[in-house]
């Protein structure tokens, strides 16, 4: 593989390889039947009722910085998220959320805590849902303001319990946040709403760790037909939290507990959209999308594998986001000789790196060596024409 790279026209090459073949896929994974839940929908986005889960995130930028709000609403769009929260503190961050809400691509739930006037305000501007705890914004009458504004609108209301926020009462019955004592004061906070004859709502019972948020979420799966929000509360930075999201989640969501998730990290809101799309992936729960392997290197590497498999991964994600039923042939980004070419034959598209190359592989055949910066546009070609003849 060392030597020249020569360069051939892409056009020519798709033709040559003859890219018109039947795509390998992987099994389904095996998931249990969805609990049946009631369906309510935030904006148009259905959730509950066998439609499919979503994925959920949170702006981190500044309530009160519409163009910061909305850069991170529409990166997120970009990847796969169908909701988005954003939280509403005060009275200029309400006026804020209105003008979010009038170029927003996402539906919008606005995060409300203590004040009630401040649900008032945001359902005025247009929220699409709602994060409470009715049981810390007042008395009944507050409570049957904000139900009264939200059935007007049909706005449904998400019962956010966390460990760290249990009524002190709760607390001393069960002498800690245990999943039961989650549960007991979500079902606390659902019989304020239903008292009022609202059953708009959905609902979490979000800890910090793993095996208190399964049995959580088991308890009141079996206590309740309100749709369920999965997540791990302060689940970490980047690694640790998206680890502990992705045990606790992905096992519930097997069991067919949830519909609809937010993978919270301590980190930018892309990254949780980006975990929370892939976990739905790999839980069968959501069509695939770029469907790229690639090696773990080691010392024989001499090309930037990681730099390759990561850009061929964002402009196929790309590409299928402009065009959802084409193709998805399976790519193999490969560091060396030695497991490149048997790789390659489980791969549709393969590339395995020499000495400032790639060997390029279609259906485990040989086809040609490339210059490494040619590598990229050389797949993306071969993919964006996977199907078209030849």
């Amino acid at each position: 593989m060392e030597g020249e790279c020569p360069h051939e026209p892409l056009s020519a090459l798709c033709a040559d390889v003859g890219v018109a073949v039947t795509m390998q896929t992987d099994a389904t994974a095996a998931v249990r039947p969805r609990s049946e839940t009631r369906q309510i929908f935030v904006g148009p986005v259905a959730v509950g009722g066998g439609a499919p889960v979503s994925v959920q995130t949170m702006t981190n930028a500044d309530p009160h910085d519409a163009q910061a709000l909305l850069r991170q609403i529409n990166e997120a769009a970009d990847l796969g998220c169908d909701i988005i929260r954003l939280t509403v503190p005060d009275a200029e961050s309400a006026a804020v959320f209105r003008q979010v809400r009038a170029s927003s691509p996402l539906p919008l739930v606005a995060d409300i805590h203590f004040d009630y006037r401040l649900a008032l305000a945001a359902l005025e501007a247009g929220a699409d849902g709602l994060r409470i705890n009715p049981g810390n914004i007042g008395g009944p009458e507050r409570v049957r303001a904000v139900v009264a504004a939200a059935r007007g609108r049909r706005v449904p209301i998400r019962i956010g319990v966390n460990g760290g926020s249990l009524e002190a009462d709760i607390l001393a019955k069960h002498g800690s946040a245990t999943a039961e004592a989650l549960v007991e004061s979500a079902l606390r906070h659902v019989a304020l709403l239903e008292a009022e004859e609202y059953r708009e709502i959905k609902i979490s019972v979000k800890a910090s760790d793993v095996p208190r948020t399964l049995a959580a979420y088991r308890l009141l799966s079996a206590r309740t037909v309100y749709p369920l929000h999965l997540g791990v509360t302060e689940a970490g930075t980047f690694l640790p939290g998206t680890v502990r999201s992705c045990v606790a989640l992905g096992a519930l969501l097997l069991e067919g507990i949830g519909d609809t998730i937010r993978v919270s990290l301590t980190d930018v809101p892309v990254k949780e959209v980006r975990v929370g799309v892939e976990l739905l992936r790999s839980t069968g729960l959501r069509a695939p999308g770029a469907a790229v392997t690639s090696c773990p290197t080691c010392g024989r590497t001499r090309v930037d594998v990681a730099g390759l498999a990561a850009r061929v991964e964002e402009r196929l994600e790309r590409f299928y986001r402009e065009h959802p039923d084409a193709p998805r042939p399976h790519v193999a980004v490969m560091g060396c000789v030695v497991n490149g070419p048997g790789e390659a034959k489980g791969a549709d598209i393969a590339v395995a790196g020499g000495q400032g190359c790639f060997v390029l592989y279609v259906r485990g055949e040989r086809i040609k060596t490339l210059p490494e910066a040619d590598a990229l546009e050389t797949i993306a070609a071969l993919v964006e024409g996977w199907g078209q003849g030849g």
